[in-house]
């Protein structure tokens, strides 16, 4: 969840004015999925429901870890960058934990700590090795039992690829010329933050509920669509007119910043989860029989994709898994394999060291996945 533009000086505060400012790719695409939503008969029902699905299983959970996670950062002013650097033999192990933490900003924090000095290129490795980015928060929040078995292996492979790292890699990809601005400061608390906000708290007891197996359809009166819909579309406003690409700077304030990066990953999961359904609904795909057939080559392929940058291909990958059609040792092979959203700083503060530390997760991503496909092949299908 990073700014494509890290070279890029900061840009000045942006307050309400900016909502106006829409961004017109972001745009289009925001109103392709608005007119789906609004047409008539089977495709729209399908699609409200599918959004409404979306925010209540998954962007209601990030936004309540981001707001956690963000706010306690601002309330104790904690620096983990200096912290890392002190750390000397215990840097690889906290990089990696930073890693498995669910979004990209525990990777993007080891990866300018590196950029600027602080600690080894062993850390990058285990950072991104350890990360699964934004498609953790899918994954936590409609498999769990999945998920408290992938993170933890993902957390292991970080330290030992890491350590492994640091004891036998001794080039130096560390960029000259040290670190840069990665976001622009957006300022004040917006109003749609709030708006934002108030959409995701009832949005997160249904999704607690449903994890427990309890229907909920009306909270405090009302139906759980509309503060559903009222969410996903308020996220697809803060989207279209956002000044960062991804990742928020850490001057903004907690809210402001969840509502920002909620929205961003909620763009990608509402597509994953469209794309599924529309598939299986309108194209006859039946993608499970239609990957069962390369079944050997499937966790080649993920962690191909694990290639990629940014969280959206991953995303969907997890779909995938969730819906029955990659088995477990595929999502393995793309989790540890792909760098989230990490990997747009990465190439902008240390391209050379981006370069490397993928390629060096993928040699963990092949044996784990491999492992599995062959020794547990029917494991958490």
């Amino acid at each position: 969840m990073h700014n494509t533009n890290a070279a890029t000086p900061a840009l000045p505060e942006i307050g309400l004015a900016r909502f106006g400012q829409f961004r017109p790719r972001r745009l289009l695409l925001v109103a392709a999925l608005v007119a789906l939503a609004v047409a008539p008969g089977e495709l729209g029902a399908l699609t409200r429901s599918l959004m409404q699905d979306a925010f209540v299983q998954v962007s209601a959970f990030v936004a309540a870890t981001l707001l956690l996670f963000y706010g306690l950062e601002k309330l104790f002013r904690f620096d983990m960058g200096v912290a890392m650097g002190k750390a000397r033999g215990m840097q690889v192990p906290i990089a990696a934990l930073l890693g498995a933490t669910p979004g990209c900003g525990g990777a993007v924090v080891v990866v300018a700590a590196y950029a600027s000095g602080k600690v080894s290129f062993g850390a990058v490795v285990a950072t991104l090795t350890a990360t699964m980015g934004d498609a953790a928060f899918l994954l936590i929040a409609t498999r769990p039992d999945a998920a408290l078995v992938l993170l933890p292996i993902q957390f292991t492979a970080g330290i030992l690829t890491g350590w492994l790292i640091d004891r036998f890699v001794t080039s130096d990809y560390r960029p000259k010329g040290g670190a840069c601005e990665l976001a622009p400061r957006i300022g004040k608390t917006r109003l749609r933050d709030y708006v934002y906000l108030a959409a995701a708290i009832p949005g997160l007891i249904v999704g607690a509920a449903q994890i427990g197996a309890i229907e909920i359809n009306h909270v405090l009166g009302m139906p759980v669509t509309w503060f559903a819909l009222a969410g996903v579309f308020t996220g697809l406003a803060i989207w279209a007119a956002s000044p960062v690409n991804a990742m928020t700077n850490a001057t903004d304030g907690p809210v402001t910043r969840m509502a920002e990066e909620t929205a961003f990953i909620s763009v990608w999961v509402i597509i994953a989860y469209l794309a599924y359904d529309y598939a299986a609904a309108y194209a006859g795909l039946d993608l499970k029989a239609m990957f069962a057939s390369i079944a050997p080559v499937l966790p080649l392929i993920a962690a191909a994709i694990g290639f990629v940058p940014g969280c959206g291909p991953q995303v969907l990958v997890a779909t995938l898994y969730v819906n029955g059609a990659i088995p477990f040792s595929a999502l393995m092979a793309n989790a540890i394999s792909n760098d989230g959203d990490a990997l747009f700083p990465a190439i902008a503060l240390a391209p050379r060291a981006a370069i490397m530390a993928t390629v060096f997760s993928t040699i963990p991503a092949l044996i784990v996945a491999y492992s599995f496909y062959f020794f547990a092949p029917g494991f958490l299908n």
